[in-house]
């Protein structure tokens, strides 16, 4: 499944929100596809923007522990498989790799392979799954016909997921600007 070519690594929105009862705690959560950082309303924009960076990075470690790793992989493909394609798509191996930088997933129909980018990892639960269950999907059709499309329908957040793996590549094509200051 095509990619960008360019270095697609997940930018996700950052949502600060300031509370005048938090005196001293900074906390962070995902919320859907943006991640929300609470703060005290006294901090200064400059520890603020400290704080976002130390709380995205805290995140990011905590979640990299929760990632799946290949045996979990192939299991969650037999899982999509058996509820959305009858488990009529039977992989011989499922793996993340990291050489696939202008696609989000390969599967080699002959071999029965499929392997992952590892750039979809942190990516939320729905994106890695709709992505797993495309590649499943081209074990039963090669090309993308309407045969193709028409399994992957069954999939309820496929056009959600499409469209955030969409947002990824057009936010690595933008220019990285730093952030306006109010002077």
């Amino acid at each position: 499944m095509p990619a960008d070519p360019l270095n697609s690594t997940s930018q996700q929105a950052v949502e600060v929100r300031r509370s005048a009862r938090r005196r001293r705690t900074v906390s962070a959560y995902r919320e859907g596809d943006r991640t929300v950082v609470m703060i005290p309303a006294r901090m200064s924009p400059d520890e603020e923007q400290r704080w976002v960076g130390v709380m995205l990075d805290k995140l990011a470690a905590q979640e990299s522990k929760r990632l799946l790793g290949d045996s979990e992989l192939a299991a969650r493909a037999a899982q999509l498989s058996e509820q959305y394609l009858e488990g009529r798509a039977q992989p011989a191996s499922v793996r993340w790799v990291t050489n696939q930088n202008t696609r989000w997933g390969s599967c080699t129909p002959a071999e029965g392979s499929i392997r992952l980018s590892h750039r979809l990892r942190g990516m939320p639960e729905y994106v890695v799954d709709y992505v797993l269950l495309h590649e499943l999907a081209h074990l039963l059709v090669p090309g993308h016909g309407p045969r193709f499309w028409q399994l992957l329908d069954v999939y309820p957040r496929t056009e959600r997921a499409r469209g955030f793996l969409e947002g990824v590549v057009a936010a690595d094509r933008l220019p990285h600007l730093p952030a306006a200051r109010d002077e």
